[in-house]
């Protein structure tokens, strides 16, 4: 144990380390901040929302390590069942009695005292999957469009399943997380191209023949046009922005939050941070992202130099799948995205989401662990 605790020490990437305290540590003030109205309404304890995500960031951290003390073979070895599991997840979450509908959504999977969103999980499995995918299938991967195409066929039932719920929003990140991993493992550009426009015309598909989703597009092509219904949220979301200027209206001062802005402590919670941190303060929190996300993908390619290529396409998933949700999440706050029902990581207020992410940040932990002790291996023939 002594020895790992040293060999953490050393391998520990400081900018990524300072990259996910500050979120974490951004991610309880603004839940508190944001949830502290809703919680008083709906349950009488202003701090409900605060200390379930409180609880939610200590199971995180037991996660994070658990998967910290297991060497990443281990789950190259399990991917397979890792892979059920998640779609195994996927279905239950259908099966009426066990999953449990919320604003039309049926994504939570309900197991005594216990609520687990399907989709965080089943897409870190998804991940973990085509990484060791890539890595058995390597020299197919780059010359045959039949091993390109197999993983993505069980991408494609994932997808339908996420539908089912549905979830149009982590489809799109597990679709784009997806075509990253197998790009970066070698596939051919002409698959690669393919595949991206068809997942981009299936994804167009899916908006133009859904009434729901065809409005959610035009309500954020002009959300003022209707801004007491389909454009309310958006509309409430810019307002909470722009009342932000560059330094915010102060910490906990917000007015979007009083019942203005719906969702405030989850899907628009950056809305909120906006507009009481202002741009000095938004601007840090993308940067955070940005510098977690490039730090995993810079780990993913060191493993990749030192010839451990499930570790290194893992970290970059890892990397991507992040970035890209934190991407969608501030580009539906702002305006830029139709909006769709996805969190912010470690900011925003969902259990599942919390303690998957800190899983997923453990893994590549884990892979940083493993490549300081490869380079202590030379040092130690040298003595």
């Amino acid at each position: 144990m002594r020895q790992m605790t040293d060999r953490l020490a050393a391998s520990i990437d400081p900018m990524f380390l300072a990259a996910v305290l500050g979120l974490v540590a951004l991610g309880a003030i603004m839940v508190g901040s944001t949830s502290v109205s809703v919680g008083a309404r709906e349950f009488e304890q202003p701090f409900y929302y605060l200390t379930r995500h409180i609880g939610a960031l200590g199971v995180g951290l037991v996660g994070l390590t658990f998967v910290l003390l297991v060497p990443t073979s281990v789950w190259y070895r399990m991917n397979g069942l890792l892979l059920v599991s998640g779609l195994a997840l996927l279905v239950l979450v259908l099966l009426p009695g066990l999953g449990a509908t919320a604003n039309g959504s049926t994504r939570w999977l309900v197991l005594g005292p216990v609520s687990i969103q399907a989709s965080e999980p089943a897409r870190l499995f998804l991940v973990m999957y085509l990484a060791s995918y890539a890595v058995r299938h390597r020299a197919a991967l780059g010359s045959t469009f039949s091993s390109f195409l197999k993983p993505l066929l069980i991408v494609g039932i994932v997808g339908m399943l996420l539908l089912a719920e549905p979830d149009f929003g982590a489809l799109v990140v597990i679709a784009a997380t997806s075509l990253g991993i197998l790009f970066v493992a070698g596939s051919r550009l002409r698959d690669f191209f393919f595949a991206v426009l068809s997942a981009g015309g299936i994804l167009s598909a899916l908006v133009v023949t859904s009434n729901y989703r065809w409005q959610r597009i035009t309500s954020y092509l002009d959300p003022f046009a209707d801004p007491f219904d389909s454009g309310f949220q958006l509309v409430n979301s810019l307002i909470a922005i722009g009342r932000g200027d560059w330094f915010g209206v102060g910490l906990g001062e917000s007015v979007q939050k009083l019942f203005y802005l719906p969702e405030a402590h989850t899907d628009f919670v950056f809305a909120v941070l906006a507009e009481e941190l202002g741009f000095a303060g938004s601007t840090l929190v993308i940067g955070l992202f940005a510098l977690l996300a490039y730090r995993a993908i810079n780990i993913g390619q060191r493993a990749l130099d030192a010839e451990q290529p499930f570790a290194g396409l893992l970290c970059i998933g890892i990397g991507l799948m992040i970035g890209i949700e934190a991407f969608i999440n501030i580009g539906v706050n702002i305006g830029l995205l139709p909006t769709k029902g996805l969190a912010l990581p470690l900011l925003s207020y969902g259990r599942s989401s919390v303690v998957v992410t800190l899983i997923a940040i453990g893994l590549v932990m884990r892979v940083a662990v493993e490549l300081q002790a490869l380079d202590e291996k030379p040092a130690r023939k040298r003595r």
